[in-house]
């Protein structure tokens, strides 16, 4: 723990320093952008609102950092414990109006979307919708980016949840200060399937940014550090470079002055079996067809509100995951930024995906996230008038964030009852207006799009072109002449020799054909 200065005339609490990069996205929040993450779980039966309350009690509230206050001062910020802490405040209950289905579902959302935390308070709520769609429910979850980012807060959501109904309600061993159950080695196939991808840029990072007096012994004693050091120096200088003197994002209707309220939508999901087949067989990964999706319906869009899409790029923040497998279950912020121009004005839809797929090809080497990630550490530290003019360029500079959080590929029990959907909203900072989030879980991919208001009314008809754009691709992939590669890649991938003995793509293949 930080030292705590002393102020006088003010008693001395007990709290911590917050870390820069918590800081950096603390100090975003603006009226206009609020840094709150928003999701919602659905389920088709009835929530219990006293066995919520439990589990909240029990499994959300065993990470100490939750009874929290996010505090500044004139010596920066910290985290201060909640005297008066009451979990009244944080756990609500609502009730729709009229038929309770998804458009006032959405409606509710986007106004919460649009109401800022009690910043007096721990900065998190949960809301009860006890009346959606006849039986089912609702909960809908905000909480401050300051806390967590979604690596993060999806390992809070397992913590929450259970195999079964029975052990979704059983009391939870404690957790250690760093909010870690005791003896539960969680699922660490799922956190090294995340974490592991940048698990070897990080540790580079590491040698960059840890305290300079320890970085000096080690340069010194090892001269292939020394030489390794100053090639990931000019190539981070050479980033933060780039990023100072890049081009501000094409003009258009998804980008412009922003107002205090936002609208949110969700569509159907996608089956991720079908999104990986297609991205076996043109050689993309998921997230390059989920991207160049995402792209086709913003296009569609624009098409259809007579605005001129042919040439035009749009430029996303993507959120690129630094958090070590040792750290999966810790709360706070690890993640950097990448910048990509999705290519908009791109008709086809293969072409657009190979686009895409080569714009993140390129960026698989970039030393862009470490370069973001310590560009907000070092903000974070230092004046908020140096951040205000980072975020708004920033701004400036992109139009949208689209990030993909991975979720388990299994059915969960939150307090005794079966998640049949899961959707979140990622906040945006500066003066970008729009949010793309991708979740997959229990074998569906789904989105969520959240804009603001005066620019962007209608997300809805935004989003569920997302499906079309999908169907489009699929149709181009079994038309076009990557028929017999796609043949091959599926054999490949899932059938014959070393493949799975998986019936599911077989199934899938067989739907995609009629």
């Amino acid at each position: 723990m930080a030292t705590i200065p002393r102020i006088p005339g003010i008693p001395l609490l007990d709290r911590e320093r917050m870390s820069g990069v918590d800081t950096a996205w603390l100090r975003m929040e603006h009226p206009t952008n609020l840094m709150m993450i928003v999701g919602i779980m659905v389920f088709k039966e009835k929530l219990d609102f006293k066995k919520l309350r439990t589990t909240i009690e029990q499994r959300f509230l065993s990470y100490p950092r939750f009874k929290q206050k996010a505090v500044q001062d004139p010596t920066g910020a910290w985290w201060e414990d909640d005297k008066k802490f009451d979990i009244k405040h944080h756990l609500k209950k609502a009730k729709l109006p009229g038929r309770a289905g998804k458009k006032e579902l959405q409606d509710y959302v986007s106004q919460m979307a649009s109401e800022g935390l009690d910043f007096t308070k721990p900065l998190w709520q949960f809301h009860l919708v006890e009346n959606y769609q006849g039986g089912g429910t609702a909960l809908l979850t905000r909480i401050h980016h300051c806390y967590a980012d979604g690596i993060a807060l999806i390992s809070v959501m397992l913590s929450m949840t259970a195999d079964t109904p029975e052990l979704s309600l059983a009391k939870p061993k404690p957790r250690d200060k760093n909010g870690k159950g005791r003896g539960d080695s969680g699922d660490m196939d799922f956190w090294t399937s995340v974490t592991k991808p940048m698990a070897s840029v990080w540790s580079g990072a590491m040698k960059l940014t840890r305290g300079i007096v320890e970085q000096g012994l080690e340069i010194a004693k090892d001269p292939a550090t020394m030489r390794e050091f100053a090639t990931k120096g000019m190539e981070l200088a050479d980033e933060l470079r780039k990023i100072a003197m890049m081009a501000p994002d094409s003009s258009t209707r998804y980008k412009g002055l922003l107002g205090r309220s936002k609208r949110v939508a969700w569509c159907d999901p996608l089956p991720l079996g079908e999104v990986k087949v297609i991205g076996k067989a043109l050689g993309c990964s998921i997230n390059d067809v989920l991207l160049a999706t995402a792209a086709g319906a913003l296009r569609d869009y624009m098409e259809r509100k007579g605005d001129k899409s042919e040439g035009v790029e749009l430029r996303a923040i993507v959120p690129v995951n630094l958090r070590p497998i040792e750290k999966a279950g810790e709360l706070g912020n690890q993640f950097g930024l990448v910048f990509v121009d999705l290519p908009i004005g791109i008709e086809d839809p293969i072409d657009r995906m190979l686009k895409v797929r080569e714009r993140m090809q390129e960026l698989k080497g970039s030393s862009q996230p470490i370069v973001a990630f310590v560009l907000l550490q070092a903000v974070g530290m230092g004046p908020k008038i140096l951040q205000d003019q980072i975020s708004a360029l920033i701004g400036r500079n992109a139009t949208a964030v689209m990030t993909n959080v991975p979720g388990p590929q299994k059915p969960l029990f939150f307090a005794g009852r079966e998640i049949d959907e899961i959707d979140f909203w990622v906040p945006q900072s500066g003066g970008i207006g729009m949010g793309v989030s991708i979740l997959t879980y229990n074998g569906k991919v789904q989105f969520g799009l959240i804009t603001d208001a005066g620019l962007v009314p209608d997300p809805e008809n935004v989003i569920n072109k997302f499906g079309d754009e999908f169907e489009k691709l699929v149709m181009q992939t079994l038309m076009g002449p990557y028929g017999p590669e796609f043949e091959a890649e599926l054999e490949k991938a899932f059938g014959g020799e070393g493949g799975s003995t998986s019936s599911a793509p077989k199934k899938t293949l067989k739907r995609l054909r009629k």
